[in-house]
This record gives C-alpha cells, structure tokens and sequence, in this order.
C-alpha cells in the first residue's frame, strides 16, 4: 500500500511537469491520472491525445503496465518475506493468497508474465497496424497507436487516445476482436494462460469424435473437456464465456426495446458486435464502441453493466471486481444450500471452508464499500459548478462508483464532472479496489493468530 502510494506520488510529479502535459494539467488533474493508470481503471478528467505530450503519453502507458503487473500484490509478497516475526506458515499464507507467485519461484515466474505479456501485447499491436487502424495515415502515429491500446486492453485499464474512445471503430470488426482478445486474455490471468499452455498437448477437443454416437450436450460435457487443468483454471474459463454470453444476450434484449436506444438504428450483425463488446469490456476493461451516458441507455442496461463490473475479472489477472471464482463460489454455495447439502460442491470438487468464508467475506465487504462510496459522493455539491447539468441522479452516481471500485474505467460523463471532493472519493475506491478490501481490512484491523478455543454450537432463523 505504502509502495503504491509512493509511485502515485512520484508519477504525479513527472506527469505534471512540462515535458509531460500541457498548462491545463496540474497536479490535481496529473494525480487523478495516474491514480487511474496505476489502478488500470481507465477513468479520466483530461483529454489524453490534447493535453498530454508523447513523452506524456509514453509515460502513462509505463504507468499502466506497472500497475497491471501488480506493483502492489509483488511488494506485499516480497514483505511477506522479509519480515522478521512472520513464521513459516504464515509466509507461505501470503504466498498463496496471491495466486501467481510460489515459494522459491518468483523469479522465473514474473519473468514468464513478463515474456507473455509482452508477446500477447507485441503480436495485438502488429494486427492492430496491418488490419486495424489503416485509416492513420502517418505509420509512426498508427504504431504507437496500435501499442497504446494493446497495452491499455490487455492491462484491463481502458485508457484511449481520442475524446470519444473507440466510438469511430465500432463497426471495425478487427480493432473490436483484437481489443476484445487482450482484454480477455488480460482478465483471466497468468496462471490459467500458463495452465493452458502447459496442458496444450491434452487439449484436443476433436479426437474420437463421432457424430453418429455423440449428442450436443454429451460433446460439449466430454469431447470438450479441459481434463488436465486444474479446478481453478476450468472454472475461470466457464465463468468467463458464461458472464461474456449472458452479459451480450442481456445487453441486446434490454436496449432492443429501449426507445432511443444506442442500437436501435444499427443492423443485426453490428447489434451484436456492440453488446457482446461491450460485455466483455464492462467486466474488466472499460472500452466503449458506443457513446454511454444516461441518454443513449436504458435503466436496465445500466444496471447489467453495473452488476458485470461487480463481478470483475479473474483472480491473477489484471481486472478489478470481486473476481469470477468469488461469484462462482457463491453461485456454488447457493445450489449446494438448495440441495441440502452441508458443503459446497463445485465440479465434483469440494470447497474449504474458509474459501467460502473468504468469498461471502469479499462480496459483502465490496456492497458495503460502494454503497458507502456512492453516499459520500451524494454529500453536499458534487459538481465542478460549470457542468452542462447541475446534478446527476442515484444511478449515475452508483455506476461511476462501480466502475471506480471494480476498476472497470467506463462513464457516464460524471467524473470529469464533478468537483475535487467527487474525485476524491473515486480516488480512493480505485485504490481500494486494486489493493484489494479484505488486504486493505486487514492492514487495519490487523492478523491475530487462530483462537484455540471452541463454542457452542446455536442455530438462528433464516
């Protein structure tokens, strides 16, 4: 936490100065900035391709890598080792909780994330320049803009170079599909890309496959079956493909039938390719193909992208929210509490215990933050006392706090918006969602070791 705060101060000094930013960038609006790239949120109260130089821009794409490598899940286990009263057991506690990192083995293993991200994001950025972005005329401004946004989409942090993001290309189907790709990839995670590839040899969906003995279901469930990876990895890939197809089905039926709608006057085909962007993008990214804003959605859609953002993305990877294991937990305890059972079962697999606790813990601890949020931001005026509206309503509010909080990055034309006191309060809750609300409750409130002392057992009414 205290590393993270002090690359935030550092980053604010040189993004302020001259050679980064224009006059019209101080250090409030440099501190918000960079609060946003080190959080890869994506949230942002200056034009990035006006007011920022190259050098600038250079800059806050450095600023965005380090965050989503996870400055501050490293520092934290590297502290985990060096302090002096922490016992084995608990080193290794601090070593698991971090998913991506093992004993004795961080060395090779940052280097691999190291060597796969900067491969996902090199070969986005050739595609990108060869197919994407071809109506940039000058190749030096077409490269470094193909960089910029493989970077920003696979870093989950939604950081675009023009006022109306990715707007213009929202009928490109290959700057919508490679964004969509790093965005995903991003998401999941190192260690499931590391499972994939590890198991890739095992992985043949086609083999023995019959089509006069095999049904749909029974193709889907066996010819399909990831075997070898672990529980972890097969439950962030369904996860992920389920909230991507539920998240782009919603999306198209709840703006379909919105009067005025952003999709109304689109075909089919381009209907598609916007919601199930979108989709993908609410969760973790922060992109936007179509203008967002109170007007162009309905109440409805919002609340889908708001419940998409809540969930996140996956543990290890480089998105915010409560992470799909958490939600797929709590799907797992909700089944298991209708089918009478004492334990959660997930795929033939039984859950601990304390990975329940740990997920009811994260889900309610996130509601009671963002509610939080969202009050504090209704305290007094909120805006800049020059906005084209005087106020916004609650669900305004609720959506740029979630976004804030999961890390997401997407507006409604509040943030820039809203006075200092505003800001502040979005500030705080990106930090607070890249570090984590359990990690930051427990640096207050402090570890105790595990009582030894038993009680009663007593049922209450639910």
């Amino acid at each position: 936490m205290v590393t993270g705060a002090l690359v935030i101060a550092v980053g604010t000094v040189v993004l302020a100065s001259p050679l980064c930013s224009s006059d019209e960038v101080g250090l409030w609006e440099a501190l918000f900035t960079v609060t946003s790239a080190i959080t890869v949120t994506g949230l942002s109260i200056i034009d990035i391709s006006r007011d920022l130089t190259a050098f600038g821009q250079v800059t806050l794409a450095g600023l965005i890598i380090t965050g989503g490598l996870g400055l501050m899940a490293i520092t934290t286990f590297l502290q985990g080792f060096v302090q002096g009263r922490s016992g084995l057991r608990h080193r290794l506690d601090r070593g698991r909780a971090l998913d991506d990192f093992g004993v004795g083995g961080i060395g090779p293993t940052f280097n691999s994330i190291l060597v796969t991200g900067f491969c996902v994001m090199g070969l986005g950025t050739l595609v990108l320049y060869g197919f994407g972005f071809t109506d940039i005329a000058n190749p030096l401004e077409r490269f470094w803009a193909s960089l910029f946004h493989c970077i920003s989409a696979y870093n989950n942090a939604g950081f675009g170079l023009w006022g109306d993001n990715l707007v213009r290309y929202r009928d490109n189907p290959v700057v919508n599909g490679v964004i969509a790709t790093m965005i995903v990839v991003g998401g999941i995670g190192w260690r499931v890309i590391n499972d994939l590839w590890s198991n890739r040899s095992s992985l043949q969906p086609l083999r023995g496959f019959n089509l006069r003995r095999i049904s749909l279901r029974r193709f889907s469930l066996q010819a399909l079956k990831l075997r070898r990876l672990s529980l972890h990895s097969r439950l962030v890939l369904r996860s992920t493909v389920l909230l991507i197809g539920v998240g782009a089905l919603g999306l198209l039926f709840t703006e379909q039938f919105a009067s005025g709608g952003v999709i109304e006057d689109l075909q089919w085909w381009q209907r598609l390719q916007v919601t199930l962007f979108q989709s993908i993008s609410a969760r973790t990214a922060g992109f936007n193909t179509v203008p967002l804003s109170i007007q162009t959605f309905s109440d409805a859609g919002l609340l889908l992208l708001i419940v998409l953002m809540f969930i996140g993305a996956s543990p290890g990877g480089t998105g915010g929210g409560i992470k799909t294991t958490t939600f797929a937990i709590l799907m797992g305890a909700t089944r298991s509490t209708l089918e009478g059972r004492d334990e959660v079962v997930i795929q033939r697999r039984q859950i601990p215990d304390t990975v329940v606790l740990r997920a009811v813990g994260v889900t309610l601890a996130s509601v009671i933050f963002v509610i939080l949020m969202a009050l504090l931001l209704g305290i007094g005026p909120t805006t800049t006392g020059e906005p084209t509206r005087t106020s916004f309503n609650f669900l305004e509010k609720l959506f740029t706090c979630m976004s804030a909080f999961g890390t997401v990055g997407l507006d409604l034309g509040v943030t820039a918006q809203l006075n200092r006191w505003g800001q502040l309060v979005l500030m705080v809750g990106m930090f607070v969602g890249r570090l984590g609300i359990l990690l930051l409750l427990s640096a207050f409130y402090g570890s105790r070791a595990p009582s030894r002392v038993g009680y009663p057992r007593e049922d209450l009414y639910t």
